[in-house]
Order: structure tokens, then C-alpha cells, then sequence
């Protein structure tokens, strides 16, 4: 997840001044960034933990890391500074050359904005006002419209890739222990069993209404799966290392953070895991589409728990959310 630290005034001229030394083409001050927000001990280079931390993005391996980090220390001092960075990327940018020179002047833009409303909008009439609070909400709609079209991106090209690695994987199958039976057998879909069925025919009258049972609990189940073929929740992993130090307020942030997520309409289920002897954290995080989850990241609950983790966390949280059908979800559930 990226980081949250607030950029300074000061920052915004050093990065400028580095941007002139080094003499960067049009959009690729970003890197001035995510050296920034990647440069945890703040000594102006990466290492290679730092550019793991940063960079690892669930797909590649270790060992491929490692050697992409070789690749861009051209200078083999085993760090990684701002030229090796854009020398690199400059070469395989393609398209997103002009998306990033586009991002660099619309963050002016916006910058400049929001300062001429910081300084106008309190003595500004109340029709002025009106039209200021509405540019801004609209502005924010079309970013987070083109956020969401980033992200089924992302999340497309992340599943081809994994499934070129992995091969296709086989759909999960429901199996139910039937009583009396040691074998399982396996739900089909568009059947609906009745007592009449050869899978029912028992004689006990306890058996016959415990099988009644059975049956009424997987036609409810093959509605519900009919209902939701089609729809998808998000699921969404994320990974925390903590320092040692601030454990216990991380807790207690981590814990009203999942008050207030699972208070959500559309927050269907929050389950954390503690890794044994480390303290590293897994989140999994179940909401009924990827929409949900963005305004969820929008409210000021989520924002503040962003903010804190900045503090708390090690290295940068690390995030991955993929598409899941919704039927999933039910028969896991019920």
C-alpha cells in the first residue's frame, strides 16, 4: 500500500532541486518519489530489502528480484539511486512516458488548486462555496474512476501472469459426506434431489428426514449459487510487519480499524492472522466488490489506520486483492 507520509514544502524544493541536478525528463520526478517512500532509512539509496519491500509484487520470485536489482545497480555498489532507477525505466516505459508526464503536471495542477482554495475559500461567498465543494467532489470522482480502471487492469494482467506460471487451476468442488455413506458425493449443479432419488432410498424414517434435511439445505444452497453465478466479491490480503516497539499500539489501532471496516453494509467478513513468532500480520478482507472496497478506502477510519501504520509497520504494508465469484463465498459460508 503506498505510503502515506506527508510531503513538506522543503521536501517538494529538495525534489525539485534533484530533479534539475539530475537533469529528468518530463514525469520521471516520480522516481524521486518512490525513492522517497522506498527509502525507509532515509540515506538517499535502496538496498535490496528496501527494493524487495517496495517492489515485490506477489509474482515475482525472490531470486528474479534479486537479480532485477542487479540488473538496474549499474553502478554495482549494491544500492540503487535515482539515475539507476529512471535509466532503467526510461528505457521499457512506452506509453506510460506521456502518462507520467501527465501525472507530473496534473499533481502541479491540483497542488496549485487546492492551495488557491486553502487561502480563497473562507472568505468566499456561499454560492462560491457550493461550486468549490462540487468541482472538488468531482474532481475526486473522475480520479477514483480512473483509479478503478487501474486496478481491474492491474488485477487482469496480475491473473494472466500467475495463471501462464501456475497453469489453469481446478475449480473447486463441493463434496458433502452423505450419513450412513463413506464416499462423498458431489453436488450437481441444475439437480435437485428429492426422497425419490436413489441417494435417498432408506428405510429409517430418521434417516429419511435427516436425508429431508440434507436436501432442503442444498436446494437453498443451489439458489443461492444460481443467484450469484455471476457476481464477484473483492478479496483483498494484506501483510504487515510490525516493529517491535509499537506492538501494542498497532493492536489497538488494528482493532478499532476492524470495528469500524466490519460496521460496513458492505464489508462481509474481516479475518486476521498473527504469524507465530514474528510480528507479522495477515488481513483478509471480504467486500462485495471492488467499489465498496475503494470508497472503504476513502473514509476517514481507513485513512487514519493508513496513517498510523506509516509509524508502526517495519517495511511498506504489502496488498493484493483479486476478484473472487460470489458463489465462493456462499458455499464456504453456509
Amino acid at each position: 500500500m503506498e505510503d502515506s507520509r506527508e510531503t513538506s514544502p522543503s521536501s517538494n524544493n529538495s525534489s525539485e532541486e534533484l530533479s534539475s541536478a539530475l537533469q529528468l525528463s518530463k514525469g520521471m520526478s516520480i522516481f524521486l518519489d518512490i525513492l522517497r517512500r522506498a527509502d525507509k532509512n532515509d540515506d538517499g539509496k535502496l538496498s535490496f530489502e528496501e527494493f524487495k519491500a517496495y517492489f515485490a509484487d506477489g509474482v515475482l520470485s525472490g531470486e528474479e528480484l534479486h537479480e532485477l536489482f542487479h540488473t538496474i545497480d549499474t553502478h554495482n555498489t549494491n544500492n540503487l539511486d535515482t539515475e539507476e532507477l529512471c535509466e532503467y525505466f526510461s528505457q521499457h516505459l512506452g506509453e506510460y512516458e506521456n502518462v507520467l508526464a501527465a501525472l507530473e503536471d496534473l499533481n502541479l495542477s491540483i497542488l496549485k488548486a487546492m492551495g488557491k482554495t486553502k487561502k480563497d475559500y473562507q472568505e468566499a461567498s456561499n454560492l462560491e462555496q457550493f461550486v468549490t465543494r462540487f468541482l472538488l467532489k468531482e474532481t475526486l470522482n473522475q480520479l477514483q474512476s480512473l483509479q478503478n480502471s487501474l486496478e481491474c487492469a492491474m488485477e487482469t494482467t496480475e491473473e494472466q501472469t500467475r495463471q501462464e506460471r501456475q497453469g489453469p487451476s481446478k475449480p473447486e468442488v463441493l463434496s458433502i459426506q452423505w450419513p450412513g455413506k463413506r464416499s462423498s458425493r458431489r453436488v450437481q449443479r441444475h439437480n435437485s434431489f428429492s426422497p425419490n432419488s436413489p441417494q435417498f432410498n432408506v428405510s429409517s424414517p430418521a434417516l429419511l428426514e435427516e436425508d429431508n434435511q440434507w436436501m432442503t439445505q442444498i436446494n437453498r444452497l443451489q439458489k443461492l449459487i444460481d443467484r450469484l453465478e455471476k457476481k464477484h466479491i473483492m478479496l483483498v490480503q494484506r501483510q504487515m510487519s510490525v516493529t517491535e516497539e509499537d506492538l501494542e499500539e498497532f493492536q489497538l489501532a488494528l482493532k478499532h480499524y476492524v470495528e469500524s471496516a466490519s460496521a460496513q453494509s458492505g464489508c462481509l467478513r474481516i479475518s486476521i492472522q498473527k504469524l507465530s513468532n514474528e510480528s507479522r500480520y495477515m488481513i483478509y478482507e471480504f467486500w462485495e466488490n471492488s467499489s465498496v472496497w475503494n470508497r472503504h478506502l476513502q473514509t476517514n477510519y481507513s485513512k487514519t489506520f493508513q496513517r498510523s501504520n506509516v509509524d508502526f509497520l517495519e517495511t511498506p504494508e504489502l496488498t493484493s486483492t483479486m476478484l473472487v465469484p460470489a458463489s465462493w463465498w456462499i458455499l464456504k459460508n453456509n
